[in-house]
């Protein structure tokens, strides 16, 4: 009876410390402005047409890259949830606009419903001949984006928006299941 259990204790275990050096290098490498496409991720719009905080932290990490590197474009990346009143895309276009940023340079993805989607949807979006793509979402979320991205045959660079304290725990377990779903079947 204890060799079972230490062999389930020791594989999960393993398991954690696998996919936490996943989240971890997912962090890298840091984009630079190289890029000419950056691809925002969505993420949950509430009742009002507001951002979640997860959205919100992704909005001001796009906003400064976006002010710091003028000559990128932004796909903004995200469609409407069963609960959501309005495509996240529209939310997050409305937000830059407000705080400066040219509506030439943003591109909206609007249908998408999951990470997959919000990458092959917004390839549709760009020319053919881009092969290399800035990915900004929540730091738990930049493995699983990059892995994404790399099947549908882009390199990227990344840059991580915070994750709320109030969620971490939950979004970062959940994403463990993602990343290994991501490795294994792709999707």
């Amino acid at each position: 009876m204890l060799i079972p259990l230490v062999v389930i204790v020791s594989s999960g275990i393993g398991i954690w410390v696998l996919t936490s050096n996943w989240l971890e290098s997912g962090q890298n490498p840091k984009a630079d402005g190289t890029n000419q496409y950056a691809i925002v991720l969505g993420a949950k719009v509430k009742k009002g047409n507001i951002p979640s905080l997860s959205l919100q932290y992704r909005l001001d990490t796009a906003l400064a890259y976006a002010q710091k590197y003028p000559h990128v474009k932004f796909v903004l990346s995200g469609g409407q949830g069963h609960d959501e009143d309005i495509e996240e895309a529209v939310v997050m276009r409305d937000f830059l606009l407000e705080n400066g940023i040219d509506e030439s340079r943003l591109i909206l993805e609007n249908k998408s419903t999951s990470t997959y989607e919000n990458l092959l949807l917004s390839q549709e979006l760009l020319p053919s001949d881009i092969d290399s793509v800035t990915l900004i979402t929540s730091d738990y979320h930049l493995q699983r984006a990059k892995i994404l991205a790399s099947k549908l045959g882009w390199e990227s660079d990344v840059v991580a928006a915070k994750t709320p304290k109030v969620v971490e725990f939950k979004v970062r377990t959940r994403e463990r299941a993602a990343l290994l779903k991501a490795y294994i079947l792709g999707n």
